[in-house]
């Protein structure tokens, strides 16, 4: 598309704006005038990086920030109608910023496909909950419904069709969608694309699911577990990798579970290195509430056939080319670039080294983390704290993200974790205050 018609078309909209994300995955957002579109791409827009957690100092802190031309999306909502850029950040020298999350999977992807000729699909799930309000309690579930039931009962089945038309409409198709196990939960899944692409349609898949909540008058949340003695809302990624021919490299008939020697070394690699990478599949203090027996997240380190509580699971398919892995222990309050790229990093890492995942999960893999000792090599870490000194002493984590982000992100976290240390809860006072 020219440009003089990329202008004619946003013209008519009521704005235009630049998306990217902060460390944490935050969506940021900055309207531009599509008057001044080729300027901006000749030039980029300036922006105080200072003010953004991660991405810059105050005494050097003037960033640029350019439209992706290729990401365009028109997104019409009932009351206003955007056009949707995904934003590329530069420092002051004009070189990519070494703190842009979106840089970092672009850098993988690239060397994947470089160094080895190694392609990816990919098609995360999408899980949230709607509620009646912000206050969060039994009394904010929206419904009581669980796994697959149809309405009355289900009461999102008219925002999540809101949200699929959304999205087909800005060229982004769903391949299921229905209520999930726990009341108030939802699930819609894309259908697979390239990493990139899929991190893009992440963050504009959160940010249509926000605001149509909010036209039906609910409340959307992307928190992982707002809810004790509930199945949290995980962000599983599914991912299959394929030649320059597309042929998929995880298949193999002559082999053991049709599992190809790259999958069982790409599997190898997550399974060796998930421990330290867990900072980043799972990044918040709430997220380690979910780690528990019986709730259909991850708590031990291994891979399983079509095993839901395996931490890799390869699901059953009729088909070869459909042969993948599923990442099940990421969750959605993390920054959708950042886990993807350690996901491919960290499997990569695997078939490099030569590793092998060894034997799948038998039964139920809850059953054998009963015995856990407070600080297991085994399992994947349980609280924040955890996964921080793990990640402190990585040394593939740094590599994945850059030595500028894995200081930042560390940083991040950690100031997380001393708010989280030093506070007194609710809860400390009911039990404690009568001591």
């Amino acid at each position: 598309m020219m440009m003089d018609d990329i202008q004619d078309r946003l013209s008519s909209l009521d704005a235009t704006k630049i998306f990217f994300t902060d460390l944490n995955g935050r969506l940021m957002s900055l309207p531009v005038n599509p008057a001044h579109l080729p300027n901006i791409l000749r030039d980029g827009i300036g922006f105080d990086g200072s003010s953004i957690a991660g991405m810059a100092q105050v005494d050097n802190s003037d960033r640029q920030l350019f439209p992706d031309i290729d990401s365009l999306r028109i997104i019409r909502f009932n009351d206003q109608t955007l056009g949707c850029f995904i934003g590329r950040i530069f420092n002051e020298r004009g070189l990519r910023s070494q703190a842009d999350p979106r840089a970092v999977l672009e850098r993988v992807v690239e060397h994947a496909e470089k160094e080895y000729g190694y392609r990816f699909l990919l098609g995360p799930e999408h899980e949230f909950f709607l509620l009646t309000g912000d206050e969060f309690g039994e009394k904010g579930h929206s419904d009581d419904a669980g796994y697959f039931v149809a309405t009355p009962h289900d009461k999102g089945e008219k925002v999540r069709n809101r949200i699929i038309s959304i999205l087909a409409q800005c060229g982004i198709e769903f391949e299921k969608a229905h209520h999930e196990v726990t009341p108030s939960q939802h699930e819609i899944n894309l259908v697979p694309t390239k990493p990139l692409d899929a991190a893009d349609r992440t963050i504009i898949f959160n940010h249509v699911t926000h605001q149509v909540a909010r036209e039906f008058g609910y409340y959307a949340t992307f928190m992982p577990k707002p809810f004790d003695n509930q199945n949290r809302s995980a962000f599983h990624i599914h991912l299959s990798m394929t030649d320059r021919e597309s042929r998929n490299l995880f298949h193999d008939a002559d082999r053991e579970y049709n599992l190809s020697t790259l999958a069982r070394q790409f599997i190898g690699g997550i399974v060796k290195y998930g421990r330290e990478t867990s900072l980043v599949m799972a990044s918040t203090l709430n997220s380690y509430k979910a780690y528990v027996l019986e709730r259909e997240a991850p708590v031990i380190r291994g891979w399983g056939l079509k095993n839901r509580s395996s931490m890799v699971r390869i699901p059953y398919t009729v088909s070869p080319q459909n042969t993948r892995i599923e990442l099940r222990n990421p969750d959605p309050s993390g920054n959708p670039y950042l886990q993807i790229a350690t996901l491919i990093a960290i499997g990569l890492r695997g078939i490099e080294e030569g590793l092998d995942c060894g034997k799948p999960d038998h039964g139920s893999t809850y059953s054998h983390s009963t015995n856990r000792r407070i600080w297991d090599q085994r399992l994947l870490p349980k609280s924040m704290f955890e996964a921080l000194v793990e990640a402190e002493r990585s040394k593939i984590l740094p590599e994945i993200l850059g030595k500028r982000i894995y200081g930042s992100y560390l940083a991040i976290k950690n100031a997380d974790w001393e708010e989280h240390r030093t506070h007194v809860t609710p809860r400390e006072l009911n039990k404690y205050l009568g001591n």
